[in-house]
């Protein structure tokens, strides 16, 4: 089945590694499917909590339509609940309780017509290694540049 992503958090890749992926299901109003299927979703601020033995999407944005109806008042940010089996979300608070883990949004993207979030189980980056992968990155970038300009010449 083919994942066709809409919002990725660039952000939590640049602060966390991510350690294990999840992918969790999301529940959502009609106005708020509507919106993600415009495009207007974003994950930048998102994180995930637990209460309750349940995982919840907190700090997403979901800008609204203009033509959104006039009976419903939407709510940008509102909590969302995140799904997944009992058996994921047990081992899920075992790791971020005691192994100092935190999870966060990965990405949104549509699995068989449903919005799907994959989450992430992540631990905090320090500043030198955020300014390690920054090094690997330019590096990466300019060895393809220099590999396309030997190829050129």
């Amino acid at each position: 089945m083919v994942k066709m992503s809409i919002a990725q958090n660039k952000k939590a890749l640049h602060d966390y590694f991510i350690e294990e992926r999840f992918e969790a299901g999301l529940v959502l109003e009609g106005w708020e499917v509507k919106a993600i299927r415009a495009g207007r979703a974003q994950l930048k601020e998102g994180y995930v909590v637990i209460r309750d033995a349940e995982l919840f999407l907190i700090g997403a944005h979901i800008t609204p339509l203009p033509e959104a109806s006039t009976h419903v008042k939407p709510d940008p940010t509102r909590t969302r609940k995140l799904l997944l089996h009992g058996a994921q979300i047990a081992k899920l608070i075992g790791k971020v309780e005691r192994a100092g883990y935190t999870l966060v949004p990965l990405d949104l993207h549509y699995k068989g017509g449903r919005v799907k979030c994959e989450i992430g189980l992540a631990k905090g980056k320090k500043q030198y290694d955020k300014r390690e992968t920054e090094r690997e990155r330019e590096w990466q970038r300019e060895r393809q540049r220099l590999i396309k300009q030997g190829t050129r010449g």
